[in-house]
């Protein structure tokens, strides 16, 4: 059952709490909070659960948070469906815990509340010109294209520059990267906001830096993730030679990491499979390695704006057995 609203949310009259039935009330409707009902649900025969969330819409990151063209990924909202369908379930929309409701008050109303809520904001890199017009967090990015209400003003400039730079080489720095590049024709057929979608049809990004302050033994992604960027249609991928060269502390790691070694063994072929040039039109994903942001530079033409990234060039220095950090080198090149 789904009902929205504080007022009607806190109008229930219940009773003085007593052992039974057992009343649990669940803060947040993502993958955490579904996945606590269930369990409570089944261990607890005859339990009341709530779910409330400040969106007036369920199931999170699997909704906001999961890239549009991974429907397999989302499907799990068919199992959390059937958690909200069960009689002794409830989720309640549009509540914010703090001003709708305070703790002190579902603690009066339940037996247990469940905190299961994520972070919603962004760590900051604290380096000079982060707040400059054009530089976005990777979670505000995301719920753009996924038509998260809090993201659908966020208006990222598409058309003034053909590059877009991604600090990261994680999994959700990946999907930034192929909804960048990724046919529109294909994101069409994908659950996509539509704001997005005009966006990116209209966009004249056609070069996708990805940055990493590590080498390629140590790219946070997964295969799979990997894989499904490197398999765009009619992509140029560039990768320096110099950057796949390895270590005996690169070979310890990869030694004791069968990720690892696949995630270097995908990007090395991928080196030599394609073009060393881009064709006309071709769109490009390049893989940088050994490098950091030491500030973000503005434009002179266009006030307030970046214009390009400062990067500082590191080193992998061994902190322990099959463990490398990145430190900086003092050389320092931009990325415009």
């Amino acid at each position: 059952m789904a009902i929205f609203g504080a007022r009607k949310f806190l109008s229930r009259s219940f009773s003085t709490l007593s052992p039974l039935p057992l009343r649990v009330c669940i803060v947040g409707s993502g993958p955490a909070g579904f996945y606590a009902a269930e369990k409570m649900l089944k261990t607890h025969q005859g339990s009341q659960v709530d779910i409330i969330d400040r969106l007036p819409t369920p199931y999170g990151l699997v909704r906001s948070g999961v890239a549009p063209d991974h429907p397999e990924t989302k499907s799990v909202i068919n199992q959390f469906s059937r958690v909200a369908q069960n009689g002794r379930c409830s989720f309640w929309g549009n509540i914010t815990l703090g001003s709708s409701v305070s703790l002190a008050e579902l603690r009066e109303l339940y037996h247990v509340v469940v905190l299961a809520y994520g972070a919603e904001s962004d760590r900051v890199l604290g380096i000079p010109g982060e707040d400059l017009k054009g530089v976005h967090s990777a979670r505000e990015f995301v719920w753009w294209y996924n038509g998260h209400p809090d993201g659908t003003n966020l208006d990222p400039d598409l058309k003034s520059t053909d590059t877009a730079v991604i600090l990261g080489q994680g999994n959700v720095a990946l999907d930034v990267a192929r909804i960048l590049l990724r046919p529109t024709s294909e994101l069409a057929t994908t659950d996509i906001a539509s704001h997005a979608l005009t966006a990116l049809e209209q966009s004249s990004i056609r070069k996708v830096y990805l940055i990493g302050r590590r080498g390629p033994v140590q790219a946070a992604c997964t295969a799979k993730e990997l894989r499904e960027v490197l398999g765009i249609r009619d992509l140029c991928i560039d990768i320096k030679e110099a950057d796949l060269k390895i270590t005996p502390a690169d070979e310890e790691e990869m030694k004791n990491s069968r990720i690892h070694r696949r995630i270097y063994e995908l990007l090395s072929k991928a080196a030599i499979a394609g073009p060393s040039q881009p064709s006309s039109g071709q769109r490009e994903l390049h893989f940088v390695f050994f490098r950091q942001p030491d500030r973000f530079l503005e434009s002179y033409d266009n006030e307030g704006y970046v214009s390009a990234v400062h990067l500082e060039k590191t080193a992998l220095k061994g902190v322990g057995p099959g463990k490398q950090i990145a430190t900086g080198t003092g050389q320092f090149e931009d990325l415009a």
